[in-house]
């Protein structure tokens, strides 16, 4: 398994910016962050190949949400500007150990993800 600490979280007004962090214990073939809101199942929000740099994003942030990572760190970031209230939600990083195939389609599989971090809360609120 894959050790994964997300930080980065926080409260924000409509219309701000914040920057996630996800640090791992070593490589991943696929990662992603994943939300979930009170009441609500957990979904994909970003999705990348840390190899190659390719992503798949979900349509409610595309445009607004960016998913890069370090290789040389291991670290995945998740870039979120223009924020809305409807962005508030428990962010959840994942991840699949590189001696594992994946795909970038998992993002809407939640259960597909073997590794996944504690959380790290953002809300955005007037």
């Amino acid at each position: 398994q894959v050790q994964l600490v997300e930080s980065g979280g926080g409260s924000v007004q409509p219309g701000g910016s914040l920057r996630l962090t996800c640090a791992a214990s070593e490589s991943a073939s696929c990662m992603a962050w994943f939300r979930q809101a009170p009441g609500k199942e957990r979904e994909g929000v970003a999705a990348i190949y840390p190899a190659y740099g390719d992503t798949e994003y979900v349509g409610s942030v595309k445009g607004r949400f960016t998913i890069s990572r370090d290789k040389a760190k291991n670290t995945l970031y998740l870039q979120m500007n223009s924020l809305k209230p409807e962005d508030t939600a428990m962010y959840y990083c994942a991840a699949v150990p590189s001696s594992v195939g994946c795909s970038l389609n998992w993002i809407w599989s939640p259960s597909k993800w073997p590794s996944w971090g504690q959380g790290t809360q953002v809300t955005v609120s007037s």
